[in-house]
């Protein structure tokens, strides 16, 4: 699932109302859920609800889709203030461009494992923010991220566990 290119929201609204978010944050529950047999998040409420909350968690929630080179289409505010852009420049980045070019083909790797496995826990690895600021994350787990019908759509990444290098 690939976001639309046109800005359908201002800057001053909240993200997680837009329709294809919503129904993106519900794709990313539903595949946490069932591949990792637990939730992400409380699952109580409507799908706006639960994407609000997906979006204000205290923790990293990001994803990219299936492209030859997967662009980012969702980071939730932490992630936003994590990689240092707004809405708009995080879901048009290509998701290599979150590791720096030594670290990109171990990121590469991890990914192709977690998508033959379904998910992966405890990853740790360099990031770098669009500013250029060095992190190191910690125990984050890497998710396939599926339709019902079981099409792949993307991956995800969650993490509470970050320092700046």
């Amino acid at each position: 699932m690939t976001p639309p290119t046109e800005n359908l929201i201002s800057p001053l609204e909240n993200y997680w109302r837009i329709p294809w978010v919503i129904e993106w944050s519900q794709f990313l529950l539903d595949s946490y859920a069932r591949l990792l047999k637990q939730e992400l998040i409380s699952r109580a409420g409507t799908a706006d609800e639960q994407a609000q909350r997906l979006f204000a968690s205290p923790f990293v929630v990001a994803s990219h889709g299936l492209q030859n080179d997967p662009i980012l289409n969702y980071g939730n505010q932490i992630a936003l203030d994590l990689w240092e852009m707004d809405w708009k420049q995080f879901t048009q980045t290509p998701s290599r461009l979150t590791a720096e070019p030594v670290n990109r083909e171990e990121r590469a790797r991890m990914l192709e494992q977690a998508k033959i496995n379904g998910f992966i826990r405890d990853y740790k690895g360099i990031r770098i923010s669009g500013s250029g600021k060095r992190f190191l994350v910690e125990q984050a787990t890497v998710w396939n991220i599926h339709k019902h019908d079981g099409t792949l759509l993307g991956q995800a990444a969650t993490f509470s566990d970050w320092t700046f290098l």
